[in-house]
């Protein structure tokens, strides 16, 4: 890999779901860059589809001013994968463009910004030779070898100030309120909402629930003479039928020759489906356990916009100078990871491809148990 020269120019791009935070780590990077005064950063338009087609620019402090409390990302964004470019109805590997672009801006580095999919996206472009850094940004906070990512802290106060709305309505009308919020593989968002605002019951993803254990949960709250409950329930929250299913099938996949893993894979595609994302019908079915009235509210992606926190603000912009000093110091292959009130240096190949659940036993959950909080279980 090339080393960082006297006038180094460095390559930035925001990829996967937009997230509070982006537009202050942009800023973070670009000023500290600009401050050494040797090193020019180029941005890529709607990430990895943006620098596959060459569409850049310099940021100068012009681009960078004013942009710190701005929700979203002045760079745009894409979900699209080197490896599987949509490109005229196909589907096709532009990795070599990608490559190709990076020597044509004279590129010393590339810094992505990004979730789990960009996560793996980089590290494969670090595999045909480039420098490349990382830093992690989503609103699930589900990216191992960091104590948080940008985006996560925003996207809990919306959730938390969400349920804390819907208590007044919900104890007017005597209702079950149910809360969907963002969180497809896990529950963090879920569970610090629900745990924020008092949420009488949790539903995550890494404790699969029974209907009939959640309504009992509520019927049991009736008869202390609560007037109302509600549920916070993350997405991908899943039934412990669905859950026992889905693991059947995945240990089958663990020992099944090419030709059955394709099978397989697509009999889990088909389950996932059928049971995550079911809230409406877990609604319906509570309902009729409960005879209450039960409403719910899908958050969706109000949770990815508007202003940044304080926190998302702080904690994007120290990822973003970080950046700057591991670039100095030619630290390439890494993701820039939260370490307390420090960064440090993770490399790739040892968070790609993994996921941060939510423990059983973390203390937020054994918090929500003291507390007499459902989890459906």
């Amino acid at each position: 890999m090339k080393k960082i020269k006297r006038s180094g120019h460095i390559g930035i791009l925001t990829s996967g779901g937009d997230t509070p935070g982006l537009n202050a780590a942009i800023r973070g990077l670009g000023k500290s860059a600009a401050s050494d005064g040797s090193l020019q950063v180029i941005g890529f338009r709607d990430g990895f589809r943006g620098m596959m087609e060459n569409r850049s620019e310099r940021l100068d402090n012009k681009m960078l001013s004013g942009i710190l409390t701005l929700g979203g990302t002045i760079l745009g964004t894409s979900r699209d994968k080197p490896h599987k470019m949509p490109m005229g109805g196909k589907t096709v590997d532009m990795t070599d463009v990608i490559v190709e672009n990076y020597y044509k801006n004279h590129l010393d580095v590339l810094v992505c910004l990004g979730g789990g999919g960009t996560l793996k996206n980089a590290y494969r472009l670090s595999q045909h030779g480039l420098n490349i850094i990382t830093l992690p940004k989503t609103i699930d906070n589900d990216i191992m070898g960091t104590d948080v990512t940008f985006g996560f802290d925003t996207a809990l106060g919306i959730a938390t100030d969400a349920i804390d709305r819907l208590h007044s309505t919900a104890s007017s009308h005597h209702r079950i309120i149910i809360v969907e919020i963002m969180g497809h593989r896990v529950g963090w968002l879920a569970l610090g909402a629900g745990l924020a605002g008092g949420a009488d019951a949790i539903l995550l993803p890494e404790i699969p629930y029974t209907i009939d254990k959640l309504a009992e949960s509520i019927l049991e709250r009736v008869s202390r003479g609560k007037r109302f409950s509600i549920v916070a329930v993350a997405e991908g929250a899943i039934t412990r039928e669905g859950a026992n299913k889905i693991r059947a099938i995945e240990k089958k996949m663990d020992d099944a020759e090419d030709e059955q893993r394709s099978a397989l894979k697509k009999q889990l595609k088909e389950l996932d489906a059928e049971y995550r994302g079911s809230t409406i019908k877990m609604a319906e079915e509570l309902q009729k356990i409960t005879g209450l009235e039960t409403r719910v509210t899908i958050l969706g992606h109000l949770q990815r916009g508007g202003t940044p926190s304080a926190a998302d603000r702080l904690l994007a912009t120290r990822l973003g100078t970080s950046a700057i000093e591991y670039i100095k110091n030619e630290q390439f292959g890494v993701m820039v990871a939260v370490d307390g009130e420090r960064t440090k240096p993770v490399p790739l190949e040892d968070v790609v491809g993994k996921v941060n659940y939510v423990p059983p036993d973390h203390p937020w959950v054994i918090c929500a148990r003291n507390l007499e909080t459902s989890f459906g279980d």
